[in-house]
């Protein structure tokens, strides 16, 4: 089968931009409609996204990128587009994702970069910028949470569980909507970090950037749902974030508990949406391959719900699901 949209992105690079002698091979898609691929031509090493009009939209894209940059934070840069085909041309980050070569040893140092960055979006993320962000509401926490009931428990597992879960989303989204709100790049975790030279990380992946809870990124990116560390250094990672950003003004809460739980319950609601998107991927959009992370990340979901007496009601629930096979990767 013919594949029309990449002949029509061949014609944009080479009729439109006047690329010649260039080479385009596939980077990856994501877990959206877009692709991506690497140009390799005279110029140097450029990325083609390819992302449909009618399923995507790359004007967010765009306007965060240069809002990101502005912020000192090292993202692609939008060098050409085409929003009526569904085209940009973009610097390139490099092939390596932090998933790629994280192990004991670099951790300290790759996370100490991700959360430096981390700390500079939140802090002038919306101040600085005068962005006119959407909110985090308690609508869409709830609606994302929806995913796991809709998409594992229905779908997959074939159980019809009714209401059950309706008072543990309220009580999830009210902690999230408790929470200072800051910035929020919404899936900052190691798949769409790059290890660059300068200005370690590159971001990608920051088209839906909104403004909710402080916690959030940094779930996303501690109990990342593609590689899991031992407790002891994800708070120690946790504990070092909050004095940081404490003193440069960003409410932390009353004491390292009270962070402790925002962080612990933002993660269930994460989570949850998670596993009803990897889910979702393979009943919908035929991309089975995110469910080998649903083990890993059920696991962070068990994990939290036996510490805390509120979530005793998803505690039971999740003791009673057949167990997933196969872990992923672990460290």
């Amino acid at each position: 089968m013919s594949d029309l949209r990449l002949e029509a992105l061949r014609q944009w690079l080479s009729r439109d931009l006047g690329l010649i002698d260039y080479q385009l091979t596939s980077v990856s898609g994501d877990a959206s409609f877009r692709r991506y691929f690497r140009a390799r031509c005279k110029r140097g090493s450029l990325i083609a996204m390819d992302a449909p009009p009618e399923q995507e939209d790359c004007r967010p894209f765009i306007h965060f990128a240069s809002k990101f940059r502005d912020l000192g934070l090292n993202v692609p840069e939008v060098l050409e587009q085409n929003l009526e085909q569904g085209f940009l041309l973009l610097s390139d980050l490099g092939e390596q994702h932090y998933l790629d070569i994280l192990n004991l040893d670099n951790a300290d140092g790759l996370y100490g970069d991700a959360l430096a960055a981390l700390r500079l979006l939140q802090k002038d993320g919306v101040s600085r910028l005068e962005l006119d962000l959407p909110s985090y509401s308690r609508d869409l926490l709830i609606k994302e949470m929806g995913l796991f009931r809709d998409w594992y428990l229905e779908r997959h597992l074939g159980m019809q569980i009714g209401i059950t879960l309706e008072g543990l989303f309220e009580l999830l989204a009210a902690s999230a909507l408790d929470q200072p709100q800051v910035l929020v790049h919404r899936d900052y975790h190691s798949r769409n970090l790059m290890v660059t030279g300068k200005t370690n990380p590159g971001i990608l992946d920051f088209q839906d950037a909104v403004r909710g809870p402080v916690t959030y990124d940094l779930v996303s990116l501690l109990r990342d749902c593609y590689i899991a560390w031992p407790q002891e250094r994800v708070l120690a990672w946790l504990y070092d974030y909050r004095r940081a950003i404490a003193r440069v003004g960003i409410p932390v809460g009353a004491s390292e508990l009270e962070f402790l739980r925002w962080f612990d319950w933002m993660g269930v609601q994460r989570h949850l949406k998670a596993i009803g998107i990897f889910a979702r991927l393979n009943y919908r959009d035929s991309k089975p391959g995110y469910f080998r992370d649903i083990p890993r990340t059920l696991g962070y979901l068990n994990t939290v719900a036996n510490q805390y007496s509120e979530l005793a009601e998803l505690a039971r629930l999740l003791q009673n699901l057949p167990k997933p096979m196969g872990m992923g990767l672990s460290v």
